[in-house]
């Protein structure tokens, strides 16, 4: 599972849970209270069972007894209030006429105002009957927040009385009544917590996330050779992976110092074949001269002498090829080329080879295809197919090249007329060391017959994010069709002349044979 994948996992979680056990908890939350208000009510219940027979033939002189009477009920925790309203006068509503506790009277007001806007006063200004429980909390003008748990009311003969019981918000540790539970100062300080934990985790993983993005910047900064950048460790972010960034900065060094050696070594090694190749090439020529015309064993192994020093010097080429085609892997730069102007220049180089040799090219070059690659890889892969398309042509041959964009990538086609590939053959035409000819023809450079031109061309294409294919022409032939990544933005649409050194003719690049 890719990290972006646990990251929305992980976010799905945080959602889902929270909510989980919010339920579960306000349940249990809604058990508590209901229990505790049980208990209140049910006190309020006992004491106006008890004031009852008082409050129904109780008058004006009566009402200081009736005061006394709820200061036995009197405690920390629970406030009994009794409210009057007069039959003979019920449009002036409920007042206050005794308090178990003393209390102000604009505390009273406080809460006969409350009740009132609450619409619990007017319940029983209709009926003066059935208890009334309710779950009002308020902030009194001395600061401290009450509850008022119920109101009973008992009818007597000369007005509605009704028993109010309250209840301080702080008696119950743990249950915050008269307050919805998601306002519950518990609920805010988990729910911060929660957040600040999900904050954290998801920085966590973003930080995380951000130094392997830096870390795939700077990769693919290595991988297209592009100017010296940060390095590992100078975009790391992330603590945790410091001993990981320094060792990429290992790495890269380590292997940018292995191409640079196997450079030399290739360079050296070469020297030190061709010095003896060399000097047994120049002790055969007093020896050729030396031995007489008639001695044919003589003569036939000077011959088989000098065609295998002409092998090792191929080999020894070849060998310095493969060794620079390998550094060039490790270690080098990339830039952005125009593929239309540098094929035009590499085929307008090659104009002298053509005419020598009396080959016709023909090719149609589309204008500002731009890829992300090496000119001097580039270069050697164009190099090596037009010269293995060259040495297979023969007189009057045509040599097609065609380029063009295509979606994102860019499509060079390389074609000879030459005698193809023998179908078994074809797939192994980029394997090292493969040659499908039997001798090179006179002339050439022996180190491009040896099986290591073609398999060049691969690594190199590969090496750019690119791919090679080769196909068999009918009737005869070898197409070569190579296809590089484009480098964006946008081409131009007029078409580049590439004939202008007269290198290149007009027409389809691969036309009918024998046409002009």
């Amino acid at each position: 599972m890719s990290l972006a994948s646990k990251a929305a996992l992980l976010a799905l979680i945080f959602l889902v849970v929270p909510v989980i056990l919010y339920d579960q908890f306000r349940a249990a939350d809604q058990q508590k209270r209901q229990l505790v208000m049980n208990s209140v009510r049910d006190q309020g219940h006992i004491i106006s069972v008890a004031l009852a027979p008082m409050l129904t033939t109780a008058d004006a002189p009566n009402l200081p007894a009736i005061g006394q009477e709820l200061g036995r009920f009197d405690n920390q925790q629970t406030t009994i209030k009794l409210l009057y309203q007069p039959l003979t006068d019920a449009s002036q509503g409920f007042f206050y006429v005794a308090s178990s506790a003393p209390l102000a009277n604009a505390a009273l007001d406080t809460e006969r105002e409350t009740l009132r806007r609450q619409g619990v006063l007017d319940r029983l200004q209709d009926s003066c009957a059935g208890d009334v429980p309710v779950e009002l909390r308020y902030t009194a003008p001395d600061g401290h927040d009450e509850v008022v748990t119920s109101l009973i009311p008992v009818l007597s003969a000369t007005g509605c009385w009704a028993v109010v019981t309250s209840l301080a918000a702080s008696a119950v540790p743990g249950v915050a009544l008269g307050v919805p539970y998601y306002d519950t100062p518990e609920v805010r300080l988990a729910a911060l917590i929660y957040l600040a934990m999900a904050a954290l985790t998801f920085t966590m993983f973003w930080s995380i996330w951000r130094g392997l993005l830096l870390f795939g910047d700077r990769a693919r900064a290595i991988r297209s050779r592009n100017a010296p950048g940060p390095t590992f460790a100078a975009r790391n972010e992330v603590p945790e992976l410091s001993s990981v960034a320094e060792e990429f900065d290992r790495m890269v060094e380590a292997l940018q110092n292995a191409a640079r050696d196997i450079r030399r070594a290739a360079e050296d090694n070469a020297h030190a074949f061709k010095t003896p190749v060399a000097i047994i090439r120049q002790s055969l020529e007093p020896i050729g001269r030396a031995i007489a015309a008639d001695n044919t064993r003589a003569v036939r192994a000077l011959g088989l002498i000098e065609r295998s020093l002409d092998k090792l010097d191929g080999l020894v080429a070849s060998s310095r090829r493969l060794d620079e085609a390998t550094a060039n892997l490790l270690d080098m730069p990339r830039t952005d080329l125009d593929l239309s102007v540098f094929l035009d220049r590499l085929l307008s180089a090659h104009a002298e080879i053509f005419r020598q040799r009396n080959i016709r090219l023909r090719g149609s070059i589309e204008a500002s295809v731009i890829v992300r690659a090496n000119e001097e890889m580039l270069e050697t892969v164009v190099e090596n197919v037009l010269e293995n398309a060259i040495s297979f042509s023969c007189d009057a041959d045509a040599i097609g090249v065609k380029l063009e964009a295509r979606s994102d990538w860019a499509e060079l086609l390389i074609a000879d007329e030459g005698p193809g590939v023998r179908s078994p053959d074809l797939p192994r035409i980029f394997d090292r060391y493969f040659s499908s000819r039997a001798e090179a023809p006179s002339g050439d450079d022996p180190s491009i017959h040896y099986g290591v031109g073609l398999w060049i061309v691969r690594r190199n294409v590969e090496a750019l994010g690119g791919r090679v294919t080769a196909e068999n022409r009918e009737p005869h032939g070898l197409l070569l069709r190579i296809v590089l990544p484009l480098q964006r933005p946008g081409r131009s649409d007029h078409a580049v002349e590439p004939q202008r050194r007269g290198v290149i003719a007009r027409g389809d690049p691969f036309h009918a044979r024998g046409s002009d």
